[in-house]
């Protein structure tokens, strides 16, 4: 097998090193080994999923994480995305409203890469950057903050652990349900939930004198956000 593939393994993650040269069948059979191999020592843990060394496609990167699931007992919760260009693209709408928005993208917290929808839920003990959309019937769950670089359209869930101070922040915000701590957020408006369209306006929805409010994303309401 000649080391094709390299498994790094952190507390919350994995990291898969992958041969950039041999053919891609060949990669994911030894993928479908070294999981084998490993399942003992994985067991059921909650996984993020990172893949380096090697330029994928879509349908490559989820054949990769299907094969990781069906090989082994590991509950992948994420897949953490090397594609610069197109993070960059998100990034750039939101580095419009303030520089601190992009030095709170390198704290502690996950990256997932894709649209949640069909009634997928995703669920985090860190803080979540969603590089996608949140389609109606989905639902993100966070002990921490929530950022979506994209469209919020279905349920979101902060401060899992009854934390008040963290918040909820997305390009495009329109809720079916969203929590913050034990506070939950009513909305004014009433609107057409299955009326996507890509706009770029940044809110963020954050806990003020024990309700939930939802302002545009400003230099001046991040600095007043507690930390």
């Amino acid at each position: 097998m000649k080391n094709s593939v390299i498994i790094k393994s952190f507390q919350n993650g994995i990291v898969l090193h992958l041969d950039p040269a041999i053919p891609f069948e060949e990669l994911l059979a030894d993928i479908v080994v070294k999981f084998k191999e490993s399942s003992s020592f994985f067991k059921d843990a909650k996984m993020a999923l990172s893949l380096k060394g090697r330029s994928l496609t879509e349908e490559e990167e989820k054949q990769i994480a299907d094969a990781v699931c069906e090989n082994s007992d590991i509950r992948l919760m994420c897949l953490v995305g090397e594609d610069e260009e197109t993070e960059k693209q998100f990034v750039k709408a939101l580095k419009r409203t303030d520089s601190s928005w992009e030095d709170s993208l390198s704290g502690e917290g996950q990256f997932f890469r894709g649209t949640l929808k069909n009634g997928e839920v995703l669920e985090t003990e860190s803080s979540i950057v969603i590089l996608g959309d949140v389609y109606p019937g989905c639902a993100v769950i966070s002990s921490r903050d929530i950022i979506v670089l994209g469209g919020l359209y279905g349920e979101a869930y902060a401060g899992g652990n009854g934390d008040e101070r963290h918040y909820v922040a997305a390009l495009e915000m329109s809720p079916e349900r969203l929590k913050i701590g034990d506070f939950k957020y009513h909305s004014k408006e009433k609107t057409n939930k299955w009326s996507i369209k890509p706009k770029v306006q940044p809110k963020i929805a954050y806990v003020k004198n024990e309700k939930i409010v939802m302002d545009s994303l400003t230099k001046e309401l991040l600095s007043e956000l507690p930390v």
